[in-house]
């Protein structure tokens, strides 16, 4: 058979059968078939297809939003989905991965539990226009470093492995951040993954010059923490850092809590200068 026949025999399909059969591909697949003709384009207009790919819960999802959605179509709601919208109250933000569907949450610094974090000679609120939210926080001062978020796997798509992390940045008056590795976990009912990470900004050629001069006292505080793979910061292309506090596999069973975590206690030294933005919940590829 030449293919202009196979195309031929395709186009003579009923149209919910060519939308059960482009529903079984990806969001970036049917948007390139509906290119192809005018019944596929027909096909990939539909309500069925882009249903498949929105989360049972969308509708929900779409009243949190802080401000008014505008859509008339499933399709109009999947790509409205796809930026990422303020809910429940401006203080998390969510979006569907534009190639999968799946759900992405980032959780605020204010829905964060953060030890001392309601003090202001420990932490300061404070608006930044780079971030999505109203206030971020940035550390004055403090000795024992405790950051915690929570989550239930319900809320996430299903079948699906996720990466938790930390969103921050480091201030030019930073002290004392990386003098010792932060010890950072994510636990799922009865799985924890731990971990360890550096505080520090990749670019920032002072942080590197203190690792030098007190390369032997932070070696001595090294070793008061369970060891690991020591990750560091990543730079994102919002301007913001992101530092891997773990990853989990999400089955279909269960609504459990996630608790990711992030905390200093050991070195017993003063630091300053972290400015958290949140906790971002996104599926890995």
């Amino acid at each position: 058979m030449t293919m202009v026949a196979a195309e031929k025999h395709v186009h003579d399909l009923p149209e919910d059968c060519i939308c059960t059969i482009i529903s079984l591909t990806s969001p970036p697949d049917v948007l390139k078939l509906s290119l192809v003709s005018s019944t596929f384009r027909s096909a990939a207009e539909s309500d069925y297809v882009w249903n498949v790919f929105l989360p049972s819960d969308c509708q929900d999802i779409a009243r949190k939003s802080v401000t008014l959605l505008k859509y008339t179509t499933k399709k109009e709601l999947f790509l409205c989905l796809c930026n990422s919208i303020l809910i429940d109250g401006g203080n998390k933000s969510f979006a569907l991965d534009k190639s999968t569907g799946k759900k992405s949450y980032v959780i605020s610094a204010k829905e964060l539990s953060i030890l001392y974090g309601d003090e202001p000679d420990h932490w300061n609120w404070k608006p930044v226009p780079q971030s999505r939210f109203a206030e971020v926080v940035e550390l004055k001062t403090i000795c024992r470093l405790e950051i915690q978020g929570k989550m239930k796997t319900g809320e996430l798509s299903p079948n699906t492995t996720y990466g938790a992390y930390l969103l921050m940045k480091i201030s030019d008056r930073s002290f004392g951040l990386d003098s010792i590795p932060t010890e950072i976990s994510v636990k799922v009912g009865d799985e924890e993954f731990v971990n360890t990470a550096y505080l520090r900004n990749p670019r920032s050629k002072k942080e590197q010059l203190e690792s030098l001069f007190y390369r032997n006292r932070m070696e001595i505080l090294k070793s008061r923490v369970n060891k690991g793979e020591e990750g560091l910061p990543r730079e994102r292309e919002d301007g913001w850092l992101e530092i891997k506090l773990g990853e989990f596999f999400n089955g279909r069973n269960g609504d459990e809590d996630i608790i990711m975590r992030l905390m200093e206690v050991k070195g017993y030294h003063v630091k300053g200068g972290l400015v958290i933005e949140g906790i971002e919940l996104r599926p890995k590829h």
